[in-house]
């Protein structure tokens, strides 16, 4: 596949190399031909945004300059937050939404997904720690707001 846009069902982005990443979504994983940073802007563009406006919006919202999650789409509330910074080629991208639990396996993170699936990925428990309640301080504005 040679492109992709987030949905509902999108559950993590993982990098492969430079240029290809593996999707995985609810019931199904597959690898598109872009790289991870490539299919979040994309996506954020798909949503009527560009990155860098979702970029802003997050640091205006929490004060979050670096490793910020984003809200690709705001009615949906489709938030996703990086694992390290998103210049870097292995970087990988999380939905909020879909993250039952977390825990240190090792000194990596064991991310334990609503669809049953488990994923260790090589980011400490305290960083992965960071980055989660990162996304859920924005989710928790991104409500309020809604329903002012």
């Amino acid at each position: 596949m040679d492109c992709y846009e987030i949905n509902k069902n999108t559950v993590a982005l993982l990098p492969i190399d430079s240029y290809t990443t593996k999707v995985i979504e609810n019931d199904n994983s597959f690898i598109v031909n872009m790289n991870c940073m490539k299919i979040i802007e994309r996506s954020c563009e798909y949503f009527g945004s560009s990155y860098l406006g979702r970029h802003e919006g997050t640091k205006k919202l929490i004060g979050v300059s670096h490793k910020s999650p984003i809200i690709i789409e705001e009615s949906r509330e489709i938030i996703y937050f990086p694992s390290t910074s998103p210049r870097l080629a292995e970087c990988s991208w999380f939905a909020l939404s879909y993250i039952l639990d977390y825990k240190d396996s090792n000194g990596k993170s064991k991310i334990y997904f609503e669809n049953g699936e488990s994923l260790t990925v090589d980011i400490s428990i305290g960083s992965f720690d960071n980055q989660y309640l990162r996304a859920t301080k924005l989710e928790s504005i991104l409500r309020k707001r809604k329903n002012i």
